[in-house]
């Protein structure tokens, strides 16, 4: 298949790496350097994009790739409170638009499991509920997206747990994000439960970012016969 890379970070690097690897073909990357050249393809030569920039440059790449009927994989977070607008132009154009915060297989286990912790312990109100996740200094957001996507299958899942917020929290119905941003360390993620005598853990950690890459391209090579706004859960079957 023609792929299109629009970001070409190390994320972008490594997609294209496994790409190749898969008999796929990359027809353009573009970056910061060559935006306007998004307007410019030809649209009948791209079977899909796959979207990985920086959160300032995403809403208007997802956005041109909708508008030119491009179907559009997306990883970038960072930029979600736009979210309901791209969804509502996806509608209106009958466009294909993927999104995840997180591509990674065993990642999106890791959200199933920690939403069904969530349900199991909602009655148990001694145990107290606590995120914390750790990235590479250059990753600009905090919290992650895969943070907040954990935190919302918190609340979504829990009756005691309302909202969640930056840091910790002094509150039994707010679950604080700590992040931390250390040197060139893996993705990792840990939901903690904890009471006055024990703790419960969950914990997810990344070793590279070929488990997210491949997950795109896997997402890619399937989204060929989907079209509207598509999800992991959709991709996965659950």
């Amino acid at each position: 298949m023609d792929i299109l890379l629009i970001g070409y970070g190390k994320m972008g690097k490594t997609i294209e790496e496994i790409a190749l690897e898969r008999g796929h073909r990359i027809i353009e990357k573009i970056d910061v350097h060559n935006q306007d050249l998004l307007n410019q393809l030809e649209v009948s030569s791209i079977d899909a994009a796959i979207e990985f920039s920086q959160p300032e440059a995403a809403f208007e790449n997802i956005k041109t790739c909708i508008d030119r009927g491009i179907k559009i994989i997306s990883g970038t977070t960072g930029w979600l409170d736009k979210r309901s607008m791209i969804e509502t132009l996806c509608r209106e154009k009958q466009g294909t638009f993927f999104y995840a915060s997180n591509f990674s297989i065993g990642v999106n286990l890791f959200f199933r499991l920690n939403n069904f912790l969530a349900e199991l312990i909602t009655d148990y109100g001694q145990y107290g509920a606590s995120l914390e996740e750790i990235h590479h200094t250059e990753k600009k957001d905090a919290p992650s997206g895969t943070a907040i996507t954990l935190a919302e299958g918190i609340i979504d899942h829990s009756r005691r747990i309302k909202k969640w917020e930056k840091g910790k929290s002094e509150y039994p119905d707010v679950l604080g994000i700590e992040s931390y941003r250390e040197g060139k360390v893996p993705g990792t993620h840990v939901v903690r439960y904890k009471s006055g005598v024990d703790q419960i853990e969950i914990r997810h950690e990344a070793f590279s970012r070929k488990g997210f890459a491949l997950g795109a391209v896997l997402v890619a090579e399937w989204i060929g016969n989907h079209s509207g706004m598509l999800t992991m859960d959709d991709f996965l079957g659950f």
